[in-house]
């Protein structure tokens, strides 16, 4: 089944792409297509250039700042802006911790939070994960102990990114050790700047920050700062999956880096030579986007969505992976990585540069998100009824 844009769509498509090329920074979308570092300030130039379109919040609800697209049209949105190299807005905010505040926080967190995330004068970083609890977020230790108006919280988060940059995080945290793991759990929203809180670096092989350990020592949070009830912040945490869950398909990313490919296969005279994998990766991506707007456009008409999402998950993140190879392999050794030691310069172009940066990152891909090994228990249960 073939899946063509109506003219609505289509226009709707032609808007977000003329206001790209008016409005989109040339210089911040350099630094994203050849893989380069994107700052703070970059982030925070970007999306108060989208909030004055009212285009920095999709997924949220008009009344508060949201847009009111559909599936569809948000899927068309992400695409336009990853081919065009905008830099992705920061998802801890708009995608995780705005949607919770949205549907769990009080008045007076709404009023005071959601205007700071939309203009990027509040930024945020997801304390989940802990060094004991990965994937199993049941088992986070973090403890948060009532003194009064007050939790008093001790433990440690990892693999934290951005922390470096963020003003508040949000985190689980275990209210009750007595109670089933997931019913004594809250949903906290912590101030980084609170007595108690110690951040430390993790980085990747090329000297990119890309992590962090935050510890938290004996740090009091107003009880005010909880979202949902207490022991029920689990409750919350899954809340954010949402419609989110129908859009892991990864196509704009795919089809940003598909063009990048193209470009460099080119530039480096070996058209001829991967001409075959080029045109092999370039179907794969027609068809993940095919079953991704079929999902899609079901989801906008109200049908029910099982497994598939695991499948567009499962397949885009594969795709990826297989386009950076190609890309690492038509660069050739103009793709060693830079020596992240001491500033050294570039080896080679910059289409170059970042080859084996993005595609050893990318492998986080099949991890993030629930694992691939998760997506086929996923189909193999809910379609095949094994």
């Amino acid at each position: 089944m073939r899946i063509s844009l109506n003219s609505a769509q289509t226009a709707f498509r032609d808007e977000v792409r003329a206001f790209l090329a008016a409005e989109l920074p040339p210089d911040i979308a350099e630094r994203v297509k050849f893989g380069k570092s994107v700052s703070k300030n970059d982030l925070i130039t970007w999306t108060r250039i989208l909030n004055g379109r009212g285009w920095a919040a999709p997924n949220w609800p008009q009344a508060h700042g949201g847009t009111g697209w559909t599936l569809v049209e948000r899927h068309l949105f992400d695409v336009e802006c990853r081919v065009a190299h905008a830099p992705a807005l920061s998802g801890f905010g708009f995608n995780m911790v705005g949607p919770a505040i949205v549907r769990y926080g009080s008045d007076e967190q709404k009023a005071s939070l959601l205007p700071q995330i939309l203009n990027a004068d509040l930024w945020w970083c997801q304390g989940y994960s802990e060094p004991q609890a990965g994937s199993d977020l049941a088992s986070v230790r973090t403890r948060a102990d009532r003194d009064g108006d007050d939790y008093v919280v001790n433990g440690q988060k990892i693999w934290t990114s951005g922390a470096e940059h963020a003003d508040w995080i949000f985190a689980l945290v275990r209210t009750d050790t007595k109670a089933k793991p997931q019913r004594g759990i809250s949903f906290l929203l912590i101030d980084m700047t609170s007595p108690g809180v110690t951040i430390e670096p993790l980085y990747a092989f090329n000297g990119k920050r890309l992590w962090n350990q935050v510890f938290f020592d004996d740090v009091r949070v107003p009880c005010g700062n909880r979202l949902g009830e207490e022991n029920h912040g689990w409750t919350v945490a899954k809340s954010l999956l949402g419609d989110e869950r129908l859009l892991v398909s990864r196509v704009a990313e795919n089809k940003r880096l598909l063009g990048i490919l193209r470009e460099t296969l080119i530039q480096t005279d070996c058209a001829a030579e991967f001409g075959a994998a080029f045109s092999s990766l370039e179907i794969r991506l027609a068809a993940l986007e095919m079953t991704s707007l079929r999902i899609l456009t079901e989801a906008d008409k109200g049908g029910q969505i099982g497994a598939e999402p695991s499948m567009l998950k499962l397949k885009g993140s594969q795709l990826i992976q297989a386009m950076d190879s190609l890309l690492l392999e038509a660069v050739g050794y103009w793709g060693l990585p830079v020596d992240a030691g001491g500033g050294g310069m570039a080896m080679g172009p910059d289409y170059a540069e970042y080859a084996a940066s993005g595609l050893f990152h990318h492998r986080g891909y099949t991890i993030a998100g629930g694992t691939s090994e998760v997506q086929h228990n996923i189909i193999a249960k809910q379609v095949l009824g094994l």
